[in-house]
């Protein structure tokens, strides 16, 4: 998969599921998040338990990559599966739900990977606390409401994930224990684990299965019951709240799980009974300038809207606005020559400073949130004098989203982005994600501070660069010499 040009697109396809599960203590919703809320006695109940038994902590979740397009283009974490506890490498994915990882047996699957990681391919008969889920066990059924047709008591339930370039994975669901840090001081931390079911990846296909920047898997954190976020919330191991601060300079950032107390970040609502992190955009600026647009073009809808999107690494406008921000940005520069490469990338030679030299963009939100993408945000650099324009039009990609606004690492990144999900809210503020922040443990009420990590930091400089944009780079000296 291609994060560059990827849209993901979760959908309940044939044999698809989510999940529930009951385990001991741990129970897993049974309805769906984006229908009506169906409340009953029994339901109501349930809450209170789960409320009263929680032990919530924060974590510490471990980044490497870098959200440069010139650079790795990702940020990926590292995860423990299993008994005994096994090490992953897997894509962070706020576009998508479910955390799944390639399996022993993986059809198509990466054998190695640029990244200086080595990949290792998960084995449920080599977990002594791994279960296989079949497709007539709650979790699954409850999906369809009601069995899937030719269901047996034996077929395993499986799951299609299908992203907007093409790529695909399709295993089986099976259920495990994950290990991850337990903020338990300031920068310190101890393992601690909860019970998720994931996806067995036995087939992949597109660049899944051939990218340079391969991973073991993808972590979703979307905000269905089956991302492992409202697994482990819903047993009580968590609060259902995360930040990131992906870090350009130095790569990698900081990823926690739980209430983030300091800096303090003003949030804009989430557009409701949405799949992905929608909001309502209300205007754009570039430099001084309003762009004057229709005024349905930032309306909610299938196909519609704007999405936060840390799995996509550029940012990607419907066509109308995408001239309207082109056009204001070049008119600083009118003698500028445009190279297209790649049938996407426009790119040119500069000199001088970018940020002297071209406007900031800034999209303006409900509840007065305002967002900037400055101009060594927006354009990138892969020689000392040849930048590329990281503004994609969207009415160019996929047929489903050519009238979305996708913003991902490329506004994204060198800002704390926090995702209230008990609150229905989002918001950022700018941040030097090469710090620190606070959070609070909610079972004690403590405050502690989670630092920054970067766990590629070893291989960065000697593999970061991708096979794709070594190979722009080549065509850009190739016209710049011409």
């Amino acid at each position: 998969m291609d994060p560059r040009t990827r849209l993901a697109l979760l959908g309940l396809l044939t044999f698809l599921a989510s999940f529930l599960s009951v385990d001991g203590n741990f129970v897993f919703s049974v309805h769906n998040k984006f229908k009506g809320k169906e409340l009953s006695m029994s339901s109501l109940k349930d809450h209170d338990v789960r409320r009263h038994r929680r032990i919530l902590s924060a974590v510490d979740l471990e980044l490497g990559g870098n959200g440069l397009p010139s650079e790795t283009g990702l940020y990926f974490a590292r995860i423990g599966i299993g008994s005994p506890s096994t090490d992953y490498f897997v894509q962070v994915d706020t576009g998508s739900d479910i955390l799944w990882v390639n399996c022993i047996g993986c059809e198509k699957c990466p054998k190695k990977s640029n990244l200086g990681i080595d990949l290792t391919l998960y084995d449920p008969k080599s977990s002594s606390t791994s279960k296989l889920v079949n497709c007539d066990q709650d979790f699954c059924t409850a999906t369809y409401d009601g069995q899937l047709p030719g269901c047996k008591p034996d077929l395993l339930c499986q799951y299609n994930v299908v992203y907007g370039d093409g790529s695909s994975t399709a295993g089986y669901f099976v259920k495990d224990t994950l290990h991850f840090n337990k903020v338990t001081g300031n920068r310190q931390t101890a393992t601690t684990n909860g019970s998720v079911i994931f996806g067995c990846g036995a087939k992949q296909s597109g660049e899944l299965g051939t990218s340079s920047e391969a991973l073991d898997g993808i972590l979703g954190f979307g905000q269905a019951n089956s991302s492992m976020l409202s697994q482990l919330a819903l047993a009580g191991k968590v609060k259902k709240s995360f930040a990131h601060c992906l870090d350009t300079a130095n790569g990698g950032g900081i990823f926690a799980i739980g209430e983030v107390v300091q800096p303090k970040v003003k949030t804009t609502p989430l557009v409701p009974n949405q799949a992905h992190y929608n909001v309502v955009m209300k205007a754009i600026e570039v430099g001084d300038d309003v762009l004057q647009l229709p005024t349905d073009i930032f309306d909610a809808g299938d196909g519609k809207g704007t999405i936060i999107d840390s799995g996509t690494t550029l940012a990607y406008l419907p066509e109308l606005v995408y001239e309207g921000v082109m056009t204001k940005i070049m008119s600083r520069q009118p003698n500028l020559k445009l190279h297209t490469v790649e049938d996407q990338f426009s790119c040119f030679q500069f000199t001088s400073n970018v940020d002297d030299g071209f406007p900031t963009v800034t999209f303006n939100f409900d509840k007065s949130l305002t967002l900037t993408a400055y101009p060594h945000d927006y354009l990138f650099q892969i020689r000392e004098d040849i930048w590329c324009i990281g503004w994609q039009n969207s009415g160019l990609q996929s047929k489903d989203g050519k009238e979305m606004t996708l913003l991902g690492d490329m506004v994204l990144s060198n800002k704390l982005v926090l995702y209230d999900l008990e609150n229905q809210a989002i918001g950022w503020t700018e941040y030097n994600c090469s710090t620190s922040i606070k959070v609070k443990d909610e079972s004690t009420g403590a405050i502690y501070t989670v630092g920054a990590h970067n766990i590629s930091s070893a291989t960065n400089q000697i593999v970061g660069k991708t096979l794709t944009f070594l190979l722009i780079m080549i065509a850009m000296l190739q016209i710049f010499t011409c």
